[in-house]
């Protein structure tokens, strides 16, 4: 089975660690990836996505070509996912959708952390479009850009721990990580925290196999 991780942001070396975080959570898969050259280096809040829908759809062509059985939408906005699903011809699924589809199979109502307060209106939109809003405690803001998110480091880590924290005192169940940045701290981010993490790249590769059925 094939699956490509379109990065709708034009920052490669993300795009390298969503690669190298959906082939651990599927290593038997071939799993590739595609990166948005045209865009904004990060998507943060709706003008960021509709700047980057062009070239995000440009790739959809092309991941077909290279013989995806299934793609996934590598930005936590799912950012043109109705849009590349409408002219794709196989499954296409997006790592915030995949992240509250996980939480509704484990029936765990889930606080999102993610990047910045512009980031909020489109996730908590994606949130009642797809009908988890009955499961949503909450989408807290880190205030780290995404960027600075995916170089991780400590003081990165300590402050998204706090947030999570914050999430669960609020009553959430388990936190779902709203930032592709976020994935390759995942390991790091779930030996401290104190709830369940979910984590949308490896969430998406294991769904991807279920819906292509291969």
């Amino acid at each position: 089975m094939k699956i490509a991780y379109i990065n709708p942001n034009s920052t490669a070396s993300m795009t390298q660690g969503i690669v190298a975080t959906a082939r651990a959570a599927l290593p038997d898969a071939q799993i590739i990836g595609l990166t948005n050259t045209s865009a904004p280096a990060a998507i943060q809040g709706k003008a960021d996505g509709d700047a980057a829908l062009p070239g995000l759809l440009a790739l959809v062509p092309e991941a077909r070509a290279l013989g995806a059985d299934a793609i996934v939408i590598a930005c936590f906005d799912d950012t043109g996912l109705a849009q590349a699903r409408a002219r794709a011809g196989c499954p296409v699924l997006g790592i915030g959708q995949s992240s509250f589809v996980m939480a509704g199979l484990l029936g765990l109502r889930f606080s999102v952390i993610t990047s910045l307060p512009v980031s909020i209106p489109v996730i908590e939109e994606n949130i009642q479009d797809q009908g988890f809003s009955g499961m949503c405690v909450s989408v807290r803001a880190s205030g780290l850009p995404v960027l600075t998110i995916d170089e991780g480091g400590p003081d990165v880590i300590d402050h998204l721990v706090n947030d999570i924290s914050a999430a669960q005192t609020q009553g959430a169940a388990c936190a779902v990580l709203g930032c592709a940045g976020m994935a390759h701290l995942a390991p790091q981010l779930g030996a401290r925290a104190g709830i369940p993490l979910i984590e949308g790249v490896g969430a998406s590769a294991r769904l991807a196999r279920a819906v292509a059925g291969r």
